[in-house]
């Protein structure tokens, strides 16, 4: 085994990777956001800014495999660290102790890691991997206009906000962005950034409804 792959799969390794993966699944984020919002301009704003990415023919396919690989680098990295620190907690009373202080988003990233991941399956196949003949907006309107679909919806969007409101915060203290003084005002940041992102999602119920 190379020496490189010795340091990406050790601990630290690991969390890096989370880091990296996570940054670029979050940029991916703000610009899915940022795009589902023509929405609230109108139907014709936003079919044209779908037509707009179909323009860019094989650029659309490339992306998405590395969004793809990306994706599941983060949930393989995400796993292996879950269970290893379960491993390392050892017992009921370890697990425990080593939870104080911790955030709803900490404590249950996994959970809704794994929420995500189901929203994700079915947000492509009723929304992404559908006749493309059709307006974009005319299929977004038909999903959500089921009840139950836009109730799960809603419930993977707070499950998205809790995951990244950690996940953010995590991520500045993987790379040392640490200080007593600046903490707090961090994590209004993330808390912020998560509220916005979110907002953006629910508020196309809300359009659409």
């Amino acid at each position: 085994m190379s020496d490189f792959l010795q340091r990406a799969l050790s601990s630290l390794g690991r969390k890096y990777i989370m880091a990296v993966t996570g940054a670029l699944l979050g940029i991916f984020l703000l610009v899915h956001a940022v795009g589902n919002s023509f929405i609230f301009q109108g139907k014709a704003a936003f079919n044209a800014y779908a037509e707009h990415l179909h323009s860019l023919g094989p650029l659309i396919p490339v992306a998405e495999l590395i969004l793809l690989i990306i994706f599941l680098v983060h949930i393989f990295i995400g796993i292996s660290l879950f269970l290893k620190n379960q491993e390392a907690a050892g017992n009921k009373y370890a697990v425990k102790s080593s939870a104080g202080g911790k955030t709803w988003g900490s404590r249950t990233m996994p959970w809704t890691g794994l929420t995500i991941l189901a929203f994700l399956f079915l947000h492509l196949f009723t929304v992404r991997f559908v006749d493309q003949t059709l307006p974009i907006a005319d299929v977004v309107y038909r999903v959500l206009g089921n009840p139950l679909y836009t109730l799960f919806y809603l419930f993977g969007i707070a499950a998205l906000a809790l995951h990244i409101s950690h996940g953010f915060w995590s991520l500045l203290q993987t790379w040392g962005v640490h200080h007593p003084q600046y903490n707090v005002l961090m994590r209004i940041g993330a808390c912020v950034l998560t509220a916005l992102v979110s907002l953006v999602f629910f508020a196309v119920i809300v359009v659409l409804w």
